[in-house]
């Protein structure tokens, strides 16, 4: 039986401009609820900075006393609220008090707004931080890359600029990077130079998911930890660590995506073992791409802060491992660097899996996900 009031269908000149409107509704809700948690962690964060700054005052020894007094706050801080309160970012909030000091930032906010900081009221509200929070408009990684930024003027200018065109943290790390308030303080056409700097790459840009995954967001939220991987990469990882596992009682699984901070910037190690026999760490990197020169730089940093950070007393400098398998064809690296002797090297070579068999069962690995992958969207399931 024919229905002889069929639904109606939505114009489609109409449809994609409804689709379109709520998109962009969409988009900027999840900026504007990235930007209000990135303002109020980082008016907490300047606070934090300002009782350190104002209990370190109280000391004779001013060096010795914020030393003790960070790494007391530190190990407290972690306890009870988990990851972001590590010595260095104690130390970053500290700086981050005294890069904008309280004359500064009284000059951003309503008189009485600052006067007395109220932190909490019976509601749970803190009108203090909310008002604070006013004046620091630009996510808290932002200002972490401005505190390396030595000269004041210099600072000054890279903030202002970012808030004047609207930087993306890349697009500040890019202009910084390159020089732009020296270039233009030099430059004969200053406004030219300014009006250069107002255009974005390609690569400067960030999408408001990528936005909240800050992980000084992560941290402050303490939401799970999580990061655009694909999920191909996922799960190349996870069964190159099962495949490790299953070579030996030798391999004992430490973690994977690792994270480390170094200076301003944060990296991730795909996956750390620790090699019983050899009593020394493996660091293994993965690269779903093409392998280029840059990787091996890259693992010589992994392998050096590995060696300072991680290595327990007694055990042997960690090794690298760097895999990628692409089109057929496989790369794979170890990184000796820093070993105590040609012996030792030999002996990781002769007891570390064979290069080409870690590199061809990724390949294999890396094909039957592809080919899972292209089978269930055939099925009408959607990408894995």
């Amino acid at each position: 039986m024919t229905d002889r009031n069929p639904p109606a269908v939505p114009d489609q000149v109409d449809y994609a401009t409804v689709h379109t409107d709520i998109i962009a509704l969409l988009e900027s809700a999840r900026s504007a609820a990235a930007r209000s948690v990135n303002a109020l962690m980082t008016a907490s964060y300047w606070e934090i900075g300002r009782r350190i700054v104002e209990f370190e005052q109280r000391g004779q020894d001013r060096a010795t006393y914020g030393e003790a007094l960070i790494e007391r706050l530190s190990a407290d801080l972690s306890a009870r609220f988990g990851r972001g309160f590590s010595k260095q970012n104690l130390w970053q909030m500290r700086a981050f008090h005294l890069a904008w000091p309280a004359r500064h930032i009284a000059q951003t906010l309503p008189a009485k707004s600052y006067v007395v900081p109220i932190l909490q009221t019976p509601s749970g509200q803190s009108p203090y931080l909310s008002a604070l929070a006013q004046a620091f408009p630009l996510p808290w990684s932002a200002y972490v890359r401005l505190l390396s930024v030595k000269s004041e003027h210099a600072r000054s200018f890279y903030e202002t600029e970012t808030l004047r065109c609207r930087w993306s943290v890349r697009q500040l790390d890019r202009q910084v990077n390159s020089q732009f308030y020296e270039r233009t303080a030099l430059s004969t056409n200053k406004a030219a130079m300014l009006e250069k700097g107002e255009v974005a790459e390609p690569t400067d840009a960030i999408t408001p998911e990528q936005a909240i995954k800050d992980p000084f967001v992560l941290e402050f939220l303490n939401l799970k930890d999580e990061y655009s991987e694909t999920d191909l990469e996922n799960a190349l990882i996870q069964h190159l660590a099962d495949f490790l596992l299953e070579l030996g009682d030798d391999f004992a699984f430490v973690g994977r995506q690792r994270r480390l901070r170094i200076d301003d910037s944060w990296f991730r190690v795909d996956l750390l073992f620790f090699h019983r026999r050899l009593k020394c760490l493996l660091v293994i990197d993965l690269k779903v791409g093409k392998f280029g020169y840059a990787d091996a730089g890259q693992m010589h940093l992994y392998l050096n802060y590995a060696r300072e950070h991680w290595m327990k007393p007694g055990e042997n400098p960690p090794v690298g491992l760097i895999l990628c398998a692409e089109k057929g064809a496989a790369e794979a690296h170890y990184s000796l660097e820093g070993l105590p002797n040609k012996i030792l090297a030999a002996e990781y070579q002769t007891m570390l899996p064979d290069e080409k068999l870690l590199a061809e069962e990724l390949d294999k690995t890396r094909r039957e996900l592809e080919a899972r992958r292209i089978t269930r969207i055939g099925d009408g399931e959607g990408d894995i």
